[in-house]
């Protein structure tokens, strides 16, 4: 009888465990859903806090420049390379520039600039709020009357929100300069030449679709990271804790989203 009664002790502490997972999980979706509707009831009433806004943009936007340069420049020089010898067994070299464009403009710009975006400010974002969070620097601003919600999470998220769009834009024209200067310097192709074969394959759609997704990209990234920081506890530990899942989570969410756009924008197209 005694091991019947552990094994029963066991399975009753396995449900227990199973059972406050899965309420954690949906605990955790509903205070998200809070999290987002406050900030599109805050967004659109005043004060509007435009001065902090244009500084976070400045910090998301400007600062990232030398590391999004970098890296879109290598995305287009190296998708060139591996590129060029597959291409090259059915004498299509000259195919390049329009397979170059499809793919840094449709999918690689907008999803290296968003990683890139993710591990920067996202981790910034919960590492900055959690710190505040758990140093109670978050509720000495509600005691002043100052809306921390609003000075703190509402300018960050929209400022990534609009600047993701711009940086993959810019993303994407570095890109295709890397990937002009790899086909210069095997083909000799002019530099007109190169974009005018390039662009000639994109349409307004592929624009179009890589700017909404990156705003979607954005919010989310502002989003895990606020939430993450917010709600940060258990002192310097928590802080950590914040910044990683807020990466992970951001990261997470790009890849679903990337898949739910591409089937939106093909079916369209």
């Amino acid at each position: 009888m005694k091991p019947r009664s552990d094994n029963t002790e066991a399975i009753t502490s396995k449900k227990s465990f199973i059972s406050k997972n899965v309420d954690s999980f949906f605990s955790g979706i509903y205070n998200v859903y809070i999290f987002i509707k406050r900030f599109f009831r805050q967004v659109f009433s005043p004060p509007f806090e435009f001065k902090e806004i244009i500084n976070q943009c400045y910090d998301v936007g400007y600062r990232s420049l030398p590391l999004v340069s970098l890296t879109g420049f290598i995305t287009g020089l190296v998708f060139t390379k591996q590129s060029r010898p597959s291409l090259a067994e059915f004498g299509a070299t000259s195919w390049l520039p329009s397979l170059i464009s499809i793919a840094v403009i449709r999918a690689l710009a907008p999803l290296v600039t968003a990683l890139i975006a993710a591990g920067k400010v996202g981790s910034n974002m919960g590492a900055e709020l959690g710190s505040m969070k758990v140093t109670e620097q978050i509720d000495a601003m509600e005691v002043s009357g100052t809306n921390p919600f609003k000075f703190l999470v509402v300018t960050r998220v929209l400022a990534i929100t609009l600047m993701l769009p711009i940086l993959v834009i810019y993303t994407g024209l570095i890109g295709m300069l890397g990937a002009y200067l790899n086909i210069h310097q095997n083909e000799l192709t002019s530099f007109t030449a190169f974009f005018t074969s390039a662009f000639k394959t994109i349409s307004f759609l592929d624009i179009i679709s890589s700017v909404f997704k990156a705003a979607c990209y954005g919010f989310t990234i502002g989003i895990a990271g606020c939430y993450q920081g917010y709600y940060a506890k258990n002192g310097t530990q928590g802080v950590g804790r914040s910044a990683n899942t807020a990466v992970v989570l951001s990261m997470f969410m790009i890849f679903v989203e990337e898949m739910v756009i591409v089937q939106f924008v093909n079916a369209i197209r």
